[in-house]
């Protein structure tokens, strides 16, 4: 004979299991650390500031027309 099954509680478990495992492919995709956004945005501003001391005109120049 098989096991008496409550449904409804199944149903819920299978619900819990499918959010922890959506849980633990988010994290996988976009979890990063305070550190490594910090130092992404570190980067990204030293990158602008580069390309920005670099360029020909300077933006609101009165000269350029």
């Amino acid at each position: 004979m098989a096991d008496i099954l409550n449904l409804r509680q199944a149903r819920k478990q299978k619900a819990r299991d499918e959010k922890l495992r959506a849980a633990e492919q988010n994290r996988a995709l976009h979890g990063r650390s305070k550190a490594e956004k910090e130092r992404d945005r570190i980067v990204a501003d030293k990158s602008e500031k580069f390309v920005a001391g670099h360029r020909r005109e300077k933006p609101g120049d009165p000269d350029r027309q």
